[in-house]
């Protein structure tokens, strides 16, 4: 945290929650004329549990996560859901820099290490974040409104 500076600070805040708040106010007077709809955010675990030299996007993501809670209160009455997920570790290209760092240089030691955080003994897939985010879109999910669903195989479960 010490070694971040207040431009990384402002960068991470301004990508990770302003910009959530943005998209989401751009998306509210539309599905206002569809006649309601679902806000989806992306948040992380980083929101939920602490994350080593990463303050600033612990921060960034819990902002998320409480903005989505309070979006879902004040849309509720325009018939627009606002929810949450918060993934863990997710296979993509974006992630191949602080696996190989994690594991010194070699990016088959870095999964094999964060593997080790998770009980269900793997990093989880874009598709399985994507089906949860397709059912917090869906009529299926027609209740569902400030609700924070980690996808992590388990890893805040411990």
């Amino acid at each position: 945290m010490v070694e971040g500076t207040e431009e990384d600070w402002d960068r991470c805040l301004d990508v990770n929650a302003k910009g959530v708040f943005l998209c989401s106010k751009s998306a509210v007077p539309e599905l206002e004329a569809a006649g309601g709809g679902s806000i989806v955010n992306q948040g992380s675990v980083a929101a939920l549990v602490g994350i080593r030299n990463s303050a600033a996007y612990c921060a960034a993501k819990g902002a998320t996560v409480a903005l989505s809670r309070a979006m879902a209160v004040d849309l509720a009455p325009r018939g627009i859901r606002v929810n949450c997920i918060c993934p863990g570790t997710v296979v993509t290209p974006l992630m191949e820099p602080m696996m190989r760092e994690r594991g010194g240089g070699d990016l088959e030691r870095g999964i094999e290490l964060t593997i080790q955080k998770y009980p269900l003994d793997r990093l989880g897939t874009p598709q399985e974040v994507a089906r949860v985010a397709l059912f917090l879109a869906s009529d299926d999910a027609a209740f569902v409104t400030g609700a924070v669903y980690t996808v992590d195989g388990g890893m805040t479960a411990q």
